[in-house]
């Protein structure tokens, strides 16, 4: 029997009406059969006008044809292996409906497609989102099909995210769409949300047994389903030809938390390394949110497993030789919870007889402080100064190991204007506090030029008339709590100097910081 003739007796050709609600006669084939007809139909249809008719023939299908006929009840004869035929059918029209408005493939990794080459994918999409999201309509309606339902969510899923996302290949009409399949997918399955759909019940706390609307909640997640789908294009060859398998693994990895994350890390750290390698900025930086996300939400034993931490660890470091700030500051961040996972920070170690021997967290710092040094651009000298301070709480005493760096570093930045929040200048300073704090017995000798170095940064900042009065303010109250910090660590051997100082050489402000120092002197 031709398709044609079976779309007809169900009324579902293109001139009946919607409204109908036909029953399946006994002459028609199995639900299954009609299914991989529909597929073969949809695979080998030629013009997007065949292919937009067939699945608005779809779409009218699941909606008006009887639900005991679309999802036929198993004989217990052979109930596994028809349960199983009902899923591959449906799995099978389900890819072949997405097929339909499948993104085109970069022929390398050296460009990207240009925004024509993605011209007719909404208006396809369209029509995809429709049918798939009467499909599930019925599923969810029909209930007892959670098997059905997990073996279709992945790739709708994934086409759904592909979809809604504001890229070159969607409109506001297709993403609008695609939302509402999402959301469709949500209501079918009882999932709460993203995260839920996801992740099912992983909470050992959470009532299995909560009915909504008289229905027991669906408590699996289908992030393996969802990751079954993105393995084959996430090899190393084959992930930059479809821009959209990045976005929808992120998209994934980044809702999925602990603990529910950790026994997919097999599947999710090998691409996120990938992205981490890719020699496009935007690539890179996808792949350290991913790394982060992946060592914040997993356990460090885990981590630590099979060399994974250390391997995590020398992909990001190489990324401190950069010039990209983009691209530094996720990667300081990333490295700074990663060294927690590798060993333990500096400040928590014992008091030792024997040397402590260098460990990660000086490399870091040092090779930080090193092209602090020499930098000039000035996002780059604010994501470096900014990340400092932690670090130094990080190290404790042991930045001793690191002085004559970090004072060049102090002397170098607080020279520079950083207009107009001075989130350098406020950052080194806060450092430089820190660093007094916990080795000021090493201070001692450096004082004078210190000294220099903050009285000179407090004339400009009284002087400057481009500074906000709140940020000139905050710059003088930090530089007199390091002047008042050195003076400690002199035990008030400063404060004579101080007192020299009049309104013949510096202006009221000055003198009022100055005397601050001179009243209360922290010891």
């Amino acid at each position: 029997m031709e398709l044609s003739s079976l779309l007809h007796e169900l009324h579902l050709s293109s001139s009946s009406s919607s409204s109908e609600k036909p029953l399946p006669s006994p002459s028609l084939p199995p639900i299954t059969e009609l299914l991989t007809r529909l597929q073969e139909k949809l695979i080998g249809a030629s013009s997007d006008s065949e292919k937009n008719t067939l699945i608005g023939r779809v779409e009218r299908l699941f909606q008006t044809a009887d639900p005991d006929w679309l999802f036929p009840q198993a004989s217990h004869a052979n109930q596994d292996a028809q349960r199983e035929d009902l899923q591959a059918a449906y799995s099978s029209l389900v890819c072949a409906l997405i097929g339909c408005a499948a993104l085109p493939l970069c022929e390398d990794d050296c460009s990207s497609l240009p925004a024509s080459a993605y011209q007719s994918i909404p208006c396809r999409a369209e029509p995809v989102c429709s049918a798939l999201s009467a499909l599930l309509g019925t599923l969810g309606n029909r209930g007892g099909l959670d098997v059905l339902l997990q073996a279709v969510a992945p790739p709708i899923c994934v086409f759904a995210v592909t979809h809604f996302q504001d890229q070159a290949w969607t409109s506001s009409s297709s993403r609008k769409a695609a939302q509402r399949l999402q959301e469709a997918l949500l209501r079918a399955g009882r999932w709460r949300d993203s995260p839920h759909l996801l992740m099912g019940d992983v909470s050992q706390g959470e009532e299995e047994e909560e009915e909504e609307e008289g229905r027991k909640k669906t408590s699996r997640g289908i992030v393996g389903g969802i990751l079954d789908v993105l393995q084959p294009q996430l090899a190393k060859d084959s992930w930059h030809r479809c821009e959209a398998v990045k976005l929808v693994f992120a998209w994934t990895l980044l809702q999925v938390t602990r603990p529910a994350l950790s026994p997919h890390l097999p599947r999710l750290l090998p691409p996120s390394l990938l992205f981490n390698d890719h020699y496009r900025q935007e690539n890179c930086i996808l792949g350290v949110r991913c790394l982060h996300h992946v060592v914040l939400n997993t356990p460090s034993a885990d981590l630590r497993q099979f060399n994974r931490a250390e391997v995590v660890y020398q992909a990001l470091f190489k990324h401190l030789y950069t010039t990209e700030a983009a691209v530094i500051q996720p990667a300081l961040s990333c490295l700074s919870d990663l060294l927690l996972v590798l060993e333990k920070p500096p400040s928590s170690l014992a008091p030792s007889l024997s040397p402590r021997k260098p460990c990660r967290h000086d490399d870091v710092l040092r090779l930080t402080l090193t092209h602090m040094e020499a930098e000039h651009k000035v996002a780059l000298r604010r994501v470096y100064a900014s990340a400092l301070p932690p670090f130094i709480d990080r190290m404790g005493v042991a930045v001793c190991r690191h002085l004559k760096r970090l004072e060049r570093v102090v002397l170098g930045y607080l020279e520079v204007r950083d207009p107009p929040e001075e989130t350098s200048r406020l950052k080194i300073l806060e450092a430089l506090q820190k660093t007094i704090r916990t080795v000021w017995p090493r201070i001692a000798s450096r004082v004078s030029i210190l000294l220099r170095c903050l009285l000179k940064l407090l004339l400009d900042v009284s002087s400057d008339s481009q500074l906000s009065d709140s940020v000139r303010q905050e710059l003088m109250n930090q530089t007199t709590l390091c002047i008042k910090q050195l003076d400690g660590v002199c035990q008030g051997s400063l404060q004579p100097l101080l007192l020299q100082v009049d309104s013949s050489c510096c202006s009221s402000e000055v003198l009022g910081c100055l005397t601050k120092i001179t009243t209360t002197t922290d010891r």
